[in-house]
């Protein structure tokens, strides 16, 4: 069975007054049904700008620059934006981290969430009507029929949230994008949040990408974790033998330097220096000068691709064990 997404070296490039950016270069991906993949990294690393790139979301100055986008085996770089307009909420929908940009602000949730049924299903007002009210129900919202009467500044963020998933959610995406959809929200209403987008997602067959920076999310959600380092895939595998036995020491420095993974009263560690700017990335690798590995190779070329068993790939001249995240 072929995979719901399959990206192909995807690149996607921005022309700034520094020059050329590429924000995401070389990225290949594939999600299958009901599959959960994270995509964790820095802030700039091209963890959203693949998101949005795969629901033909880049706008100028950008582009995409190369690569194939393939949905259930249906290519989707070069589609008109009419087609693509027919496609998204449809087959492909997503999540963004504020509800307010996905929700109108001058408009009731019914108005809003029967425009979205009606838009590509032919149902009566009343039949998309009750639609709604199920799936408001199904995402964990009271009195639903209440809520469709209310304006989004009536509810709180979390309630907003939900609607947002509710939307996205009406008409069984075969893929599901949600970035960073829980940042904003207390750790309480983030828990009961994702916990129902995964419920949701294995009852529907949904296949779920999920963008974030907080590995304690996707440890818990992600069946496979993708690692972004300034545009390009630098690990990937199973989330479990990613996040236990990491071989390429920027994920070993994102593990470091999150507190849900370390002991409690243990210092932190760091990741020295700043990402580099995506218009001036240094010769080879990329996280070389940050890099506590790095040797005088790791600057002369990047590394290529590199599989090992378990489904598992990277890209590092000088990775850690697997077995003891000490020197292979």
């Amino acid at each position: 069975m072929s995979p719901v997404l399959e990206i192909r070296d995807l690149a996607v490039e921005f022309a700034t007054r520094e020059g050329t950016v590429k924000a995401v270069d070389g990225v290949s991906l594939t999600v299958d049904r009901g599959e959960v993949l994270g995509i964790v990294g820095e802030s700039g690393s091209g963890k959203s700008v693949t998101g949005l790139a795969v629901l033909g979301l880049i706008d100028a100055p950008g582009r995409i620059a190369r690569g194939s986008v393939l949905l259930e085996g249906e290519e989707l770089v070069g589609r008109s934006e009419k087609d693509l307009r027919r496609m998204r909420g449809k087959r492909l929908a997503m999540i963004f981290q504020d509800p307010m940009t996905t929700l109108n602000p001058v408009l009731r949730i019914d108005t809003q969430m029967i425009e979205a049924i009606t838009a590509h299903d032919n149902v009566s007002e009343k039949a998309a009507r009750a639609r709604a009210s199920q799936a408001l129900a199904r995402v964990g919202i009271p009195s639903p029929d209440e809520r469709l009467l209310t304006y989004p500044h009536q509810l709180s963020g979390g309630m907003r949230q939900r609607v947002a998933i509710a939307i996205a959610l009406l008409h069984g995406p075969a893929l599901l994008v949600a970035d960073e959809p829980t940042t904003a929200l207390d750790v309480t209403i983030q828990s009961q949040i994702i916990a129902e987008v995964q419920q949701l997602c294995a009852e529907t067959g949904t296949a779920l990408v999920w963008i974030t920076h907080d590995l304690a999310v996707v440890a818990g959600l992600a069946d496979r974790l993708a690692v972004m380092y300034a545009g390009r895939l630098v690990e990937e595998g199973p989330v479990n033998l990613v996040l236990d036995a990491p071989r390429h020491p920027y994920t070993a420095g994102l593990l470091g330097s999150a507190p849900s993974r370390n002991r409690r009263g243990e210092p932190l560690v760091q990741i020295p220096g700043m990402t580099p700017s995506m218009a001036k990335l240094p010769p080879g690798c990329a996280f070389a000068p940050r890099c506590p590995r790095a040797a005088a190779d790791c600057r002369v070329a990047a590394p290529e691709r590199s599989e090992i068993p378990g489904g598992r790939a990277f890209r590092c001249l000088h990775p850690l064990d697997s077995a003891a995240g000490e020197a292979a």
